[in-house]
């Protein structure tokens, strides 16, 4: 059992990191701390699926070079699939983007209640 945790490491730093993302979340009151929270289960999860796209045994790009016609057989083993990385790359560029519409979105909270603790936003809105 202890060979598995120790060989199966990355996957449990990703679990750490998506918990103390969604504790953030969830347990704290400060707007910011939220933020960083979800910055962090976001980015675990991108780490996650990175590293399950990586292959193990001299993989290499899908870049063919010189193949004409059918005498010459791909083996797809050989190849790393790019789709993972390329769709973490997208994930990069909305949580950026979601990062700068909270951050917007949080400075407009700031000046209208002139504080970021969501108990006292919401006391004060009632």
């Amino acid at each position: 059992m202890f060979d598995f945790i120790v060989s199966k490491y990355n996957y449990w730093m990703y679990i750490v990191l998506m918990m103390i993302g969604f504790y953030a979340m969830i347990g704290k009151n400060n707007l910011v701390k939220k933020i960083i929270g979800m910055n962090i289960f976001q980015t675990a999860i991108i780490l996650f699926f990175v590293s399950i796209a990586c292959k193990k045994g001299g993989a290499t790009l899908p870049i063919i070079k010189h193949a004409h016609g059918a005498e010459h057989a791909i083996k797809v083993s050989h190849y790393l699939n790019p789709l993972p990385h390329v769709l973490m790359l997208t994930a990069i560029v909305v949580m950026v983007a979601t990062l700068g519409v909270a951050i917007a979105i949080i400075i407009k909270i700031y000046r209208e209640y002139g504080t970021l603790e969501e108990n006292e936003i919401l006391r004060k809105l009632k």
